[in-house]
């Protein structure tokens, strides 16, 4: 039976894609004469004509004057000839069809933010031979959603039918591979230093002489940064004006990447009047880079090509590269018996104060989410730290436990829409006006009329935030009601709050999270919770601190207290709003009668119905394919992946354990002791299991291509005593919550390349030695071999397409997008950078070895950018 899936969404549709679309008519020999006559007879406006149109000033700096969203109609179907996602615009005209099994998992995921400053947009990428279309063209596909609900459940399903990246089929069959591999990159932009200096580039740093006379000529100018992995646009930052040495500490998190080649980032000069000029460049090879460390530095920008001998400033970078090894599902049974034995948040404290990790909570509240616990977790663990002294009192409200820092998370990830709907658009009207506000009259130098000026306008200010905030009252979501009406009957039961002392406890306990830890923290950092592409102007900083110092008295529910003489001025609006706080704590601590715990609230879309179709062919689908396969399709409705969260806690484990020097069989007879010794050990035999499946694969001998291609059905879905693979926790109805590649000719398409994991060695001898370093750390790898991706789809579909006849050596293939023969960056030659310091006991950005990537053939080749000067974020 076909099957047919239907989404409205927005498209990006660049200029080129747009004049091949519709082309101008053509024009009869009469209409032609007459044109002439026209322009003979006004000969003087036809030349201030063609004088406008040779003109750069009249060109469009706006995202529109290259490209525009318009709206599209998405259709998948499947049937027997094959799964095709048909785009069209305007209703009748197909933009773009593309084979979807013929695409890797990493061709389809989220993009980032700031490409175009819209949420839930989907990227997908696709060259010739995976797609056809009316407009010639191999640019990314982007399409944005309604909500983030409809762009997760359509992200899952896309990727049922893509290929994933597992290696090893042949050798294990009843898994349908040995492993599948997961990478992402983990970039802060933090700021730049004499930008647009050049001087020559050198292995010595600089001496104080040199740093004296960089920063007299620093040049004050506008910059702003792209950011490339493997020559694919994936970020921009916000555009920064300063003389030299900008600040952005802005983060790009990207998921879901293809084998690693190399990670760029291009520095920008922006101008008003012409084209946007290239400062310069720091290219980092990832393949050798450091796995699972955040590495902070200073890279020096390479001005003229990697190949330049001339450096032109330093960016300070903040860099984490993470490449994981995915088992299947039933590896990990025993680890995750012994992670359910207790409290999901004990681990989280004991990680963090035995082995001084930080960097894992996130993965194991997912873990916890998707078995429905976390709720729980954190109401047991709050039961414990509230005990009716003064000493908890102070915790709950000032204190950094975990039972805190896991409630921060929580509400992260629960309440960012209920977050925006309380602030967002307030925060952004005030910098987009450039409002600034200064009360204190040491800092304002005026006299007593400019403070009184100020002091209203910060009144009204404040009045337009606690506005929203209240209004917005009932859309926070049930899952924080449930916690806050927790905290708040605890506080009223351990503590006597009969007395006039104690009165307003309650209250203020709801408020040192809702407001403290939450509201406040985003009114003055936005660009940290997604409020704001970037950092704001300083005057803007100052007046977002002011009004969250008000919204902060007022939530303590305590008008008369203010530390600062000029903050005096606010009293009168503290008073009369302080009952309004109160009704709002109590709204967002009580449940709404008949209301079952759902996702976070979002606007209900008109696809609803279709969404519920989706999730049972998406259970359809996951019963009948083999089981990484099925395991790589992340649960709806979070996108949540356990194997590989448990993937990223066990190999974070292992190498703290190392660093630390951990013995498991060294601990005592503590219960405590004894739990945590078991959990180390199951992550010690899961990563055990990981090395003997690499070293399995890397001690098979490459098949040659005049051996015949060998199609192994799927393997039938595993029975006990096989644990099954986790399932969707979503529940009907539906839970509310909201490359740039190279052209190939379609009849000489090469193969699908996906390199092995640098983790992987090439013999078992090689293997042995892996193990000893241990499988995350990227070191000297052999010779990338491509994963067992044979013809048949992850899921039955039909195996050849219109185009493209299959490779030789029987893998669906997909050419890789060409980029610069890119060398090793140098080292910087700062002497604060960590890349010139002789403590480091291995090289961050080590040559790149002919044998980890292959680019002999790509040298002098463009990276394509058809966003550049055109997106550029203010």
């Amino acid at each position: 039976m076909d099957k047919e899936f239907y989404v409205s969404v927005e498209l990006y549709v660049s200029a080129k894609a747009a004049s091949a679309l519709r082309k101008p008519p053509t024009k009869k020999s009469t209409d032609k004469r007459d044109a002439a006559r026209a322009a003979s007879g006004n000969g003087e406006t036809s030349q201030k004509k063609v004088k406008e149109k040779a003109s750069w000033l009249s060109l469009a700096k706006s995202s529109t004057g290259s490209g525009q969203w318009r709206p599209a109609r998405c259709k998948l179907v499947e049937e027997e000839e094959g799964c095709l996602l048909n785009i069209y615009v305007d209703d009748t005209i197909l933009y773009r069809s593309i084979y979807m099994y013929l695409l890797n998992h990493t061709d389809i995921r989220m993009a980032h933010r700031s490409l175009f400053e819209k949420r839930n947009c989907l990227a997908i990428f696709s060259v010739a031979g995976q797609m056809r279309g009316a407009a010639p063209t191999t640019e990314p596909l982007y399409i944005q959603f309604e909500d983030e609900e409809t762009a997760n459940t359509w992200l899952a399903l896309l990727r049922s039918y893509a290929m994933p990246e597992v290696y090893g089929r042949w050798l294990s069959p009843e898994d349908g591979g040995l492993y599948r591999m997961w990478r992402q990159v983990d970039l802060t932009c933090l700021q730049g230093r004499n930008l647009g200096v050049t001087r020559p580039l050198s292995d010595e740093p600089p001496t104080a002489e040199q740093e004296a006379k960089a920063e007299a000529d620093a040049i004050d100018m506008d910059v702003y940064c792209e950011i490339f992995v493997n020559g694919i646009l994936c970020g921009r930052t916000t555009v920064k004006k300063g003389i030299g040495s900008p600040d952005w500490h802005e983060r790009f998190v990207l998921p879901d990447l293809p084998p690693f080649e190399n990670l760029e980032i291009v520095v920008w000069r922006e101008k008003r009047l012409t084209r946007p000029s290239m400062i310069g460049n720091v290219v980092i090879v990832l393949v050798n880079f450091r796995r699972g460390d955040a590495v902070e530095g200073w890279f020096p920008v390479l001005n003229g090509g990697h190949a330049s001998s001339t450096q032109a400033g330093e960016m300070r970078l903040k860099i984490r590269v993470d490449e994981e090894i995915i088992l299947p599902y039933h590896v990990y049974s025993r680890m995750l018996k012994t992670l359910h034995s207790r409290n999901h948040l004990d681990w989280m404290r004991d990680l963090e104060t035995r082995l001084k990790m930080k960097n894992v909570n996130q993965n194991i509240m997912s873990i916890a989410i998707a078995k429905n616990v976390l709720l729980e977790n954190i109401m047991e663990l709050a039961d414990r730290e509230v005990d009716g002294t003064h000493t908890s009192h102070n915790t709950l409200f000032r204190g950094n436990t975990v039972f805190t820092k896991t409630v921060e998370l929580y509400m992260s990830w629960y309440g960012m829409a209920f977050l925006e709907a309380s602030v967002g658009s307030s925060i952004r009207r005030l910098c987009a006006e450039k409002v600034a506000i200064e009360v204190d009259p040491v800092r304002i130098g005026k006299g007593g009329k400019a403070v009184e000026k100020n002091v209203e306008l910060l009144v009204t200010w404040c009045q337009e935030f606690w506005d929203r905030i209240y209004d917005a009252r009932r859309q926070c979501p049930p899952e924080l009601r449930r916690l806050f009406e927790h905290i708040r009957r605890l506080v009223e039961t351990r503590y006597r709050v009969k007395d006039d002392h104690n009165r307003e406890l309650p209250w203020q306990s709801v408020s040192a999270f809702c407001f403290l830890r939450f509201i406040v923290p985003a009114i003055l950092h936005p660009h940290l919770f997604g409020l704001l592409p970037g950092l704001p102007d300083v005057a803007v900083q100052r007046s977002l601190t002011l009004i969250a110092k008000v919204v902060q008295s007022l939530a303590n529910l305590n008008p008369a207290v203010q530390k600062e003489e000029f903050m005096r001025g606010v009293k009168d609006f503290l008073t009369n709003s302080l009952q309004a706080m109160i009704d709002y704590i109590f709204v967002v601590s009580t449940p709404e009668p008949g209301t079952a715990v759902k996702g976070p609230l979002t606007p209900l879309s008109s696809d609803k119905h279709e969404r519920l179709r989706i999730m049972n062919a998406l259970r359809h689908r996951s019963a009948i394919a083999p089981v990484l396969h099925r395991e790589a399709i992340p649960l709806l409705p979070y996108l949540l992946d356990i194997p590989r969260h448990l993937a990223v806690v066990t190999s974070v484990v292992v190498r703290y354990s190392r660093t630390q020097n951990f013995q498991p069989s060294k601990q005592g007879s503590i219960p405590d002791d004894k739990h945590f010794a078991e959990f180390c050990t199951r992550c010690l035999e899961v990563e055990e299991q990981a090395l003997f499946r690499v070293s399995k694969l890397a001690a098979r001998p490459r098949r040659q291509h005049s051996e015949p291609v060998i199609n192994i059905p799927p393997p039938p879905v595993p029975t006990s005593p096989i644990p099954s693979s986790p399932s969707s926790s979503w529940k009907l109805p539906t839970r509310e919550r909201k490359i740039s590649a190279s052209a190939v000719s379609p009849t000489k398409r090469r193969a699908r390349k996906l390199s092995r994991p640098s983790t992987a060695p090439s013999s078992p001898e090689r293997g042995s030695d892996s193990a000893a370093s241990g499988r995350s750390l990227g070191s000297s790898v052999a010779e990338p071999r491509s994963p067992n991706n044979q013809n048949h789809p992850p899921l039955p579909s039909p195996l050849p397409t219109p185009t493209s006849p299959s490779a030789a050596d029987g893998f669906e293939t997909r050419p890789r997008a060409k980029r610069p023969n890119l060398v090793h960056h140098p080292r910087s030659t700062s002497t604060d950078s960590p890349l010139a310091r002789k403590a480091v006991p291995e090289p961050l950005l080590s040559p790149m070895s002919d044998s980890s990537v292959d680019v002999s053939d790509e040298a002098g080749k463009r990276r394509k950018n058809i966003f550049r000067s055109i997106l550029t974020r203010r």
